[in-house]
């Protein structure tokens, strides 16, 4: 079904619900933006491309018992500008290149819930239902059914235990994250821990299903997970506590082919992270990532817009190391400042992104940012140039 025709559905449902009584048991919500990006390929002289994006979210909760919730999420992108037409070009000349409108709406989800609806040489709109489910609750049992996000992640950067939507730290414009199509059942068996259960099935009809158990023990969170990840039967911890006042997190999946059980051969994946704030306000994190397939040679995907294909806790990058450091402070109670960085110490390319969020009104917000990859070609950052972002943001 295409989501055309979901949008038509759930519009007629939820405007039916918006009459009489049932308006108290209806809530709308989301956010209107417009960003502006320029891409640098490679010295500030070096000629700039630029796209802009006029992106529309909206949410839909309707709680028709106290025992039941459901959820519509939509977003409604046009991108449009030289980067556009650039990846369209590229498209006409070489072989298996995606044009831009195929590239952006993609559903990796069982059902197709996106569609490009109209596009050109320069432009593409586009929607995409990332949340449709159900929510069952009763007592200490919860059942959700749908296209929904199950985050199993507990490192700010890096989540190896991710298993059923991994999300990519590039796309910071996109903070509610992608969702799948999945069946997740939790029960809790305290006040802190849990039994949780997901099944999830992709558009390659490629089966994802695991458990996980979460518990509190020394004022640490602690949590241990197994399952099958497509091709691969996987086994995973995690925790998150404090050292002194330093939070203190990490997590672990090992992935080991199924098909050849026998093999001693498999792939660990584990992240580590410790975070402190000041007094002052001042926020310091740093994190570290080990991938045990991962080369420590180049690791470059490709250019920029490699960064938005399709990853897995697997491929949270092809590097055997990663490092992480981010510092935020808030300079006024409306002006909060952050940069952040990844360095591969193999190739030795790097990330850095420093940042300033405006806060003009309580639902009105301004973002001036930057993504600066250094290295040399074919290295892991060396490929993807300077994007630099502006950002106006109407919550509602």
């Amino acid at each position: 079904m295409r989501i055309y025709k979901f949008l038509f559905i759930f519009l007629l449902l939820f405007t039916t619900l918006l009459s009489g009584h049932a308006q108290k048991k209806f809530d709308v919500s989301g956010h209107l933006e417009t960003l502006e990006m320029a891409w640098v390929q490679g010295k500030v002289d070096s000629a700039w491309q630029t796209m802009s994006t006029i992106y529309n979210r909206l949410d839909f909760r309707w709680y028709p018992t106290r025992s039941l919730t459901f959820h519509l999420g939509a977003r409604n992108l046009l991108d449009y500008g030289q980067i556009v037409t650039t990846v369209n070009n590229w498209a006409k000349v070489i072989p298996g290149q995606e044009d831009y409108s195929k590239f952006v709406s993609k559903d990796e989800g069982y059902f197709d819930l996106t569609e490009a609806w109209s596009s050109g040489n320069s432009y593409t709109l586009y929607s995409n239902i990332d949340r449709l489910y159900g929510r069952w609750t009763t007592g200490n049992f919860e059942a959700t059914v749908g296209r929904q996000r199950i985050n199993w992640g507990i490192n700010l950067v890096w989540n190896p235990n991710d298993i059923f939507n991994t999300f990519n730290y590039f796309n910071f414009d996109y903070v509610e994250r992608p969702g799948c199509d999945a069946v997740h059942l939790q029960y809790y068996t305290g006040m802190t821990s849990s039994l949780q259960t997901a099944f999830k099935i992709d558009h390659n009809e490629n089966i994802t299903a695991a458990a996980m158990y979460k518990f509190n023990k020394w004022n640490y969170d602690f949590q241990f997970l197994g399952g099958k990840m497509t091709d691969d039967y996987v086994l995973g911890l995690g925790w998150s506590g404090q050292i002194e006042k330093a939070g203190f997190n990490g997590e672990a999946t090992y992935f080991h082919d199924a098909d050849n059980y026998s093999d001693t051969t498999g792939q660990l994946v584990a992240s580590i992270g410790a975070n402190y704030t000041f007094r002052s306000g001042l926020y310091f994190q740093l994190s570290g990532l080990y991938n045990s397939e991962g080369t420590t040679g180049k690791a470059g995907r490709g250019n920029m817009f490699a960064m938005n294909l399709d990853i897995s806790p697997k491929t949270l990058t092809l590097a055997r190391y990663s490092l992480f450091a981010q510092v935020a402070y808030p300079i006024t109670p409306l002006i909060n400042a952050d940069v952040s960085g990844i360095y591969n110490p193999n190739d030795r390319s790097g990330f850095i992104g420093p940042s300033v969020d405006i806060s003009l009104k309580p639902n009105l917000s301004f973002l001036l940012t930057a993504q600066v990859f250094t290295g040399d070609k074919g290295s892991e950052f060396g490929d993807y140039g300077t994007l630099a972002y502006m950002r106006l943001k109407w919550s509602f």
